[in-house]
């Protein structure tokens, strides 16, 4: 493992994206890592970009906000929140695991201003990463039960990536310390579609079957 190892979760306010730092944190903390988080709640309560700073080490603890050009990984629940994050901390050596569907900010509900296409946010992140997997974090949660739990998705995909020296059985104990018992079975259901979804991606990438960059 780099170290640190300097990961960056985004996205807008009522995705998730705090509870996804708090696993993250306990499942580093659970293997003997030290860990320092730094949240960025920004606008949250009005659909504004969140982000938060997750920094692993098995030495010391640093810092909480990562070094323009330093993140080593993005997941990201938004994509033009990706982009974001990939411009601002991001280098040709980050890796990006992204959920293609558009928040639409309200200016751009109301018509002052035009949302990028997504296409093209796409190949961008291809051009500008050293891996991109696009995970359709929105509809796998749908098919877990409810789309509000496309960040635990992620939180899978994550897992599933191999990118984090944490088992998947780690993660899947902390998400039943942190969830209510009575949307667990729910939330376990939607972690483990995103590993079984990245985890294939990426051994399909390994193997030559398919690009790096996974569309």
């Amino acid at each position: 493992m780099k170290d640190p190892l300097n990961l960056a979760i985004t996205g807008v306010g009522g995705q998730g994206n705090i509870l996804v730092s708090e696993i993250l944190a306990k499942a580093a903390s659970a293997v003997g890592l030290k860990v320092t988080v730094g949240e960025s709640y920004g606008m949250s309560q009005r659909g504004g970009s969140v982000s938060s700073h997750i920094r692993i080490s098995r030495k010391s603890l640093y810092g909480p906000i990562i070094p323009k050009g330093c993140a080593d990984i993005i997941v990201a629940f938004e994509p033009v929140e990706a982009a974001r994050a990939a411009l601002e901390l991001g280098s040709p050596r980050v890796k990006i695991i992204v959920n293609p569907r558009p928040v639409y900010p309200v200016d751009v509900q109301m018509g002052k201003y035009n949302y990028p296409e997504i296409g093209a946010l796409l190949k961008i992140f291809k051009e500008i990463s050293a891996q991109a997997l696009i995970i359709e974090s929105t509809d796998l949660a749908l098919q877990a039960g409810d789309p509000v739990v496309q960040n635990i998705v992620m939180v899978g995909a994550l897992a599933g990536s191999g990118y984090l020296p944490i088992a998947n059985e780690i993660f899947k104990k902390v998400i039943t310390e942190v969830v209510p018992q009575k949307a667990l079975r729910m939330n376990l259901n939607a972690y483990e579609m995103g590993f079984a979804k990245t985890n294939g991606l990426v051994n399909e990438a390994k193997s030559g079957v398919c690009p790096i960059t996974v569309p």
